[in-house]
């Protein structure tokens, strides 16, 4: 299998573009060597719009048209496919806030169940629902800071604002739960380690690598589906985040033969498929799969974002409505894929009185738990007021 990745909507560090509020990946896959048999159509191509090379930016609705017969023609005859991962920026933010505050395995006030079960997500969405964008903001400005100082000054912030909107949430549970994370979060923010400390760190969580993880993960589901193995995988070059994306692909082919558990009910990461060959560095202007994704890309972002498109040019998009795979990282698409988990739950009459008797027995002790680490964490902050204040 041949693969060749683009991106699109990049913004670095910057979430809250409102001009690029997404950030898109686009993949090409085939069993044929794109850049070898495209090339000579491209060739054409390129001389009947008069460009040296293929940028749908460029050439735009007009371009396109002019030279679509050509590309439908080679789409048929590469028999490609063609997927696409997106990550809403904005929420990314969000979501990096909640994993660093409410993990359990740092925040002993938030409970065990309540994170490394399907539960996390009831608990992310309803943090998320008490964020606005200048609080996303601060938060996000915290987690990619270089100085711990002026980070911790801003988690606190945020965990007190949201201590007082806690006030929103309809149901006790939630507000007592979240309450005391927030509040533990306040009380021992170096514990936390909420921010980076260098810039290889900070690369690690922006959303271009949150991206190319799906990326990844998509083209071993590609090359389970087809039977065979990578045979070259093309990523456009530019030199920030290559170096990370590299990490990252060599990471995860080191661990093809470790089962990724992440808690009852939760995914399991599969690596097994992740390919083993390199990933290979390259301009468009070596590539001709690179310039093909650059088209099909600029295409469906129009078509999702629903700006001008030339009707032809959807001849582009239908043969992928189906066959495409794509995924997104958003606190809608969260909220819409775990809500249809819990609607499939049986009720707690349907369920036998040994499995209800366990699950109580768990959560039980989980709380208690919790609880003792909240008042540990209630009385310590105490004894640091003056005793008047006691």
């Amino acid at each position: 299998m041949h693969f060749y990745v683009d991106e699109s909507g990049h913004t670095g560090a910057n979430l809250f573009d409102g001009n690029q509020p997404t950030l898109y990946y686009g993949v090409l896959s085939s069993k044929l060597n794109v850049d070898a048999i495209a090339e000579p159509s491209l060739k054409e191509m390129r001389k009947a719009v008069g460009v040296d090379r293929l940028h749908a930016h460029v050439l735009r609705n007009d371009g396109l048209v002019k030279i679509l017969p050509s590309l439908v023609k080679l789409q048929r005859q590469l028999d490609f496919k063609f997927d696409l991962y997106r990550v809403v920026k904005p929420d990314h933010a969000v979501i990096c806030f909640f994993d660093q505050v409410f993990d359990s395995g740092v925040n002993p006030a938030m409970t065990w169940t309540g994170y490394w079960t399907p539960l996390r997500y009831v608990a992310l969405i309803k943090i998320a629902h008490l964020f606005d964008e200048s609080l996303a903001r601060t938060a996000w400005e915290a987690r990619i800071s270089l100085d711990s100082n002026t980070a911790t000054v801003q988690l606190q912030e945020v965990c007190r604002t949201l201590v007082e909107r806690l006030v929103r949430l309809p149901d006790s549970r939630s507000r007592e739960l979240l309450g005391g994370v927030l509040t533990w979060a306040i009380n021992n923010p170096a514990e936390i380690g909420y921010n980076v400390h260098d810039r290889a760190s900070q690369l690690q969580i922006l959303p271009n690598i949150i991206g190319f993880q799906s990326v990844m993960h998509g083209i071993a589901a590609r090359i389970k589906a087809a039977g065979r193995e990578a045979v070259k995988i093309v990523v456009d070059q530019q030199s920030q985040f290559n170096k990370a994306q590299k990490t990252l692909a060599d990471f995860y082919a080191s661990a093809r033969e470790i089962e990724w558990a992440t808690g009852p009910g939760m995914p399991v990461m599969d690596l097994k498929n992740i390919p083993k060959v390199p990933i290979v560095f390259c301009s468009s202007k070596e590539s001709a799969g690179l310039e093909l994704v650059d088209i099909q890309l600029w295409v469906f972002k129009r078509f999702i974002e629903r700006k001008e498109l030339a009707p032809e040019l959807s001849s582009l998009i239908k043969p992928h409505l189906y066959r495409g795979r794509t995924d997104e990282i958003s606190l809608s698409a969260i909220e819409k894929r775990w809500t249809e988990y819990f609607r499939k739950i049986p009720e707690l009459h349907e369920m036998s009185a040994a499995h209800v008797a366990t699950s109580a027995e768990v959560l039980r002790r989980d709380e208690e738990r919790r609880i003792l680490a909240v008042r540990a964490d209630r009385h310590a902050a105490l004894a640091k007021l003056p005793s008047a204040a006691q």
